[in-house]
């Protein structure tokens, strides 16, 4: 007789993927913040809040990311959990909403970043459009 393999996710399910990433300035959501060997970037892991789109017949999960990208992965990997009670609701925001999906995604394992990449947009060599706009129209 041939076992299923044992379900720890259903659709719908809140999880949180630890991502490490790599980069000259780790933002301000970055745990486990260290130097790499010769100081010029900065190892660290980021939590990212991403929910069950399906439980695949090989045992793997289809997860759904906030700006609705998918990735597959196993059930038993090690930097994925369930969200407890808790961070489901301390974090509801964060996560995306069940049954509602983006269209445009592409399945692919490009990263999912989040709010860490707002700092980062419109500024150019000579900071913020806004900022400088804002400057401009007072002279």
């Amino acid at each position: 007789m041939g076992m299923k393999a044992r379900t720890l996710f259903k659709p719908g399910d809140p999880v949180i993927y630890r991502m490490t990433k790599h980069s000259q300035c780790p933002g301000p959501r970055a745990k486990g913040v260290s130097p790499s060997q010769h100081g010029d970037e900065y190892k660290y892991q980021v939590d990212k809040f991403w929910i069950v789109d399906e439980v695949l017949e090989n045992g793997e999960i289809r997860l759904r990311t906030r700006r609705g990208k998918t990735r597959v992965m196993k059930q038993d990997d090690a930097n994925l959990r369930p969200a407890a009670w808790w961070e489901s609701l301390l974090y509801r925001n964060s996560f995306p909403q069940p049954g509602v999906s983006r269209t445009g995604t592409n399945g692919s394992n490009t990263d999912d970043s989040g709010p860490d990449d707002s700092a980062t947009q419109g500024s150019g060599p000579h900071g913020s459009t806004a900022a400088r706009s804002g400057s401009e129209a007072s002279r």
